[in-house]
């Protein structure tokens, strides 16, 4: 078992086009932190090689998932977070992100 992995960075909000009618939102690692994780987790990602993670936004913390996509991992925040931070598409986001489980 690996020691806690923290990683900080600010990324902008973005508006999955797939589904925009059900506003899900994501912020991409920078590809710095994603080779960084992939490195760590390998091929022991979960299922569709999800990677748990703790989440810091503002004051808002909360556990979730990030997800591999074409180049980076992505990172959904959810409504209530959205809502509680005052963030929209496109703003900047500074995020702690803390992987569990490993």
């Amino acid at each position: 078992m690996i020691g806690p992995v923290t990683y900080e960075f600010e990324a902008p909000l973005w508006l999955w086009s797939a589904r925009k009618t059900d506003a899900w939102m994501f912020v991409s690692l920078p590809t710095q932190v994603a080779d960084e994780v992939l490195d760590l987790v390998g091929e022991t990602g979960r299922g569709f090689g999800s990677v748990r993670v703790e989440v810091s936004i503002g004051a808002s913390v909360w556990r979730t998932s990030i997800f591999p996509s074409t180049d980076t991992y992505v990172l959904p925040v959810k409504k209530a977070v959205r809502v509680a931070e005052g963030l929209d598409v496109g703003d900047p986001v500074r995020v702690r992100l803390d992987l569990v489980d490993l």
